[in-house]
């Protein structure tokens, strides 16, 4: 059981995930700094000088419709998807893709001499089938 858990364990994809996990949580961090203490504060300049706009709501008789929090929902949700887009795109850039060398398929002459009789017996059934209808 110990030799299976080392060989899961030490598998490339379990490594990568870790490693995905641990800059994932660095890059959470490095994300919402950029819209708590960069974007908002611009964006607070849009409505009215509130920086915080988790705060708005509207009362709806006995409701409170907290509509702010959607909102910084919503901004956070794109700034993040855009900059892991951006990071991506940028890691991207260092990758090296190998490019899949053609395949180039080798028929042997009896496959190519099959392939011709299948041909011409397609072409003799179409011939039977024009001549039976006429």
């Amino acid at each position: 059981m110990w030799d299976e858990f080392k060989k899961f364990a030490i598998k490339g994809n379990v490594i990568d995930l870790a490693v995905g996990v641990i800059i994932g949580g660095a890059f959470g961090k490095i994300v919402s700094s950029l819209v708590g203490d960069v974007l908002m504060p611009l964006i607070s300049l849009l409505t009215g000088g509130k920086h915080d706009i988790t705060n708005l709501a509207i009362k709806v008789g006995n409701a409170n419709l907290k509509y702010g929090a959607f909102l910084q929902n919503i901004i956070d949700f794109f700034i993040i998807s855009f900059s892991i887009f951006l990071f991506v795109k940028f890691i991207n850039r260092f990758t090296k893709k190998e490019e899949a060398a053609p395949v180039v398929e080798k028929i042997d002459r009896k496959e190519e001499l099959l392939a011709e009789i299948r041909d011409l017996l397609r072409e003799d059934k179409d011939i039977f089938r024009k001549n039976e209808t006429s």
